[in-house]
């Protein structure tokens, strides 16, 4: 069984060059995907709670099943059939993919609402930032590459979605629920990190908070210079702060934009 699996996913490890950053498949992806997962949300934001609970986790199933898939294909071809803990899917990014199957199921409440906010306030800045950044998208493995991308697509998507339907994001309250969320997954990252590494010797850094380093551009930086438990706090106020700035444009979005456009369309 293992040997099947090992040939199978070394069958399906076609090497590429990586695209390079805002080159025409960085730059037409992008562009495309914001377009398409705009237009989709735009049209969706006014679904019943039932069908967004369906949308969400559908999402949650597709960004799961090729997690699963990632991991197999890391295991047996990218680490050389052993587990490198670094891939494991507890990431800023990764979160989604357990609240999209979660949330839906909840009863609507402030748990629930915390949850929405913090895809759209957390997750969609995550989503926009890695390609506005793109070193961690382009890979020189067609599938990790084109996982890479469909998968923050996604989160542009379930951000977009959760935002024009305001299910989260869009009051005065969803900028401390979702960044005590935020705060709260820091923390079991911390924890988790610490286990891995004292305790089974392994190498991960989820959330990037340490212990270790930042891979992070700038961050990276900051924790070589100072250390990594000086630039832990400094990297968590700088998430929180980029979150505050979705936050109000999010706000202003609903607030002043929409209202005035409802009025117009009135006239």
């Amino acid at each position: 069984m293992i040997e099947a699996l090992d040939a199978f996913f070394e069958s399906v490890a076609w090497p590429m060059d990586p695209p390079p950053a805002y080159g025409a498949f960085h730059v037409l992806f992008t562009l495309i995907g914001f377009t398409v997962c705009g237009y989709l949300a735009w049209r969706l934001r006014n679904v019943s709670n039932k069908a967004a609970g369906l949308i969400l986790f559908f999402c949650g199933l597709v960004l799961s099943l090729s997690e699963v898939f990632k991991q197999f294909f890391c295991y047996f071809v990218i680490a050389d059939n052993t587990y490198h803990w670094g891939e494991f899917p507890f990431q800023l990014c990764s979160v989604p993919m357990y609240m999209c199957l979660f949330a839906p199921w909840l009863k609507p409440g402030k748990t629930q609402r915390a949850m929405y906010s913090f895809m759209v306030l957390y997750n969609l800045l995550g989503g926009a930032i890695a390609f506005a950044e793109p070193s961690g998208l382009l890979h020189g493995h067609m599938f990790l590459t084109i996982h890479s991308c469909i998968w923050h697509m996604l989160l542009v998507f379930v951000g977009l979605f959760l935002c024009l339907s305001k299910r989260g994001g869009t009051q005065k309250g969803d900028y401390k629920s979702a960044t005590w969320t935020f705060i709260a997954l820091c923390g079991v990252a911390f924890v988790l990190n610490c286990i891995v590494q004292f305790g089974f010797k392994g190498e991960m850094n989820m959330f990037f908070v340490g212990p270790g380093n930042s891979p992070i551009i700038v961050f990276k930086q900051f924790s070589e210079w100072f250390g990594w438990y000086i630039n832990t706090p400094i990297y968590i106020f700088a998430v929180c702060l980029g979150a505050h700035i979705v936050f109000c444009l999010v706000y202003y979005l609903h607030h002043k934009v929409l209202p005035f456009r409802e009025k117009a369309i009135r006239k």
